[in-house]
């Protein structure tokens, strides 16, 4: 399965007989994990089941949306439903009286209630629900292309930006030394300062030991590289990998991150690497806001 995008729409149109036509909607948008909605005629509890089950097998991630209107030919089928509207109407009237009011219900708007108009199908038993399962194959197969399509574009980037993260590592990795040599600079003059001020030894040596363990940044960078490596794995892989490629993002701003941490307040070409690692921190984030759609 390709690198799949979570966003997508698609729409089908089906007949059930002469008098009845259904169109069938599927519309989807990123989610942490499946979020299924229905928006269905009354009394299709059963066909709902049916297509929740459905939708669970071929979707992994995102939120779902199916939308189910029919098409009644003449507006056949249609009955009022005078409970609802009896009722409603009483305790208008009986409201209005409460309150010394001259108003009557407006039939215009009491038609629209949900309810008030009761949808008699005009399909046989099992009709729309067997016309239903017939598209609903159609329109995920148009879902998923236009999720694949789009998935395409996502991996395009994705490998796009990782190569601009590879070659500010290289570029960092290139001015790595200046790094060093400033931090040498700093644990000179601390020296001095220490030695002059008549100090004990032993806490030379501490002094001593945590510039240097501030001083070198080899290990993000060779924790960066891994992670880039593993990132285009999983985009070889293909598959549902977003939740695994975001992450590794994640992980590869703590890198970046911590790169920034050790390389600030020092001047000359060691300031590159500050630039080169703000670049870092750029294409990460871009890459976050493209994965988030992934499935």
């Amino acid at each position: 399965m390709p690198i799949r995008s979570m966003t997508g729409f698609a729409q089908v149109r089906g007949q059930v007989n002469g008098q009845l036509s259904f169109t069938l909607s599927l519309k989807s948008v990123n989610h942490r994990f499946l979020d299924l909605h229905f928006r269905m005629p009354s009394e299709s509890d059963s066909l709902e089941m049916k297509l929740r089950r459905l939708l669970k097998e071929k979707v992994a991630r995102g939120h779902l949306e199916l939308s189910l209107s029919m098409d009644r030919g003449g507006g056949e089928g249609l009955a009022l439903n005078r409970e609802l509207v009896g009722g409603y109407i009483k305790a208008f009237r009986a409201a209005a009286a409460e309150f010394g009011l001259a108003a009557e219900p407006d039939l215009n708007v009491i038609v629209r209630m949900p309810g008030a108009m009761d949808a008699s199908t005009g399909a046989a038993d099992g009709e729309l629900e067997n016309a239903v399962l017939g598209k609903i194959e159609e329109a995920l197969g148009r879902l998923t292309e236009m999720r694949d399509e789009e998935g395409r574009g996502i991996e395009r980037e994705l490998r796009e930006r990782m190569d601009h993260i590879q070659k500010a590592s290289t570029g960092v990795e290139r001015h790595r030394q200046a790094i060093l040599h400033g931090y040498v600079e700093k644990l000179r003059a601390r020296m001095q300062e220490l030695i002059g001020a008549q100090v004990d030894p032993e806490r030379l040596l501490q002094e001593a030991a945590l510039l240097v363990d501030r001083s070198d940044i080899q290990e993000e960078l060779v924790r960066l590289q891994t992670h880039i490596k593993h990132f285009l794995s999983l985009l070889d892989e293909k598959g549902e990998v977003g939740k695994k490629l975001d992450f590794l993002l994640q992980e590869m701003n703590r890198e970046a991150n911590t790169l920034l941490s050790k390389t600030s307040g020092l001047a000359g070409d060691a300031l590159k690497i500050t630039e080169m690692g703000l670049v870092m921190k750029s294409e990460i984030e871009k890459s976050r806001e493209q994965v988030q759609n992934v499935e």
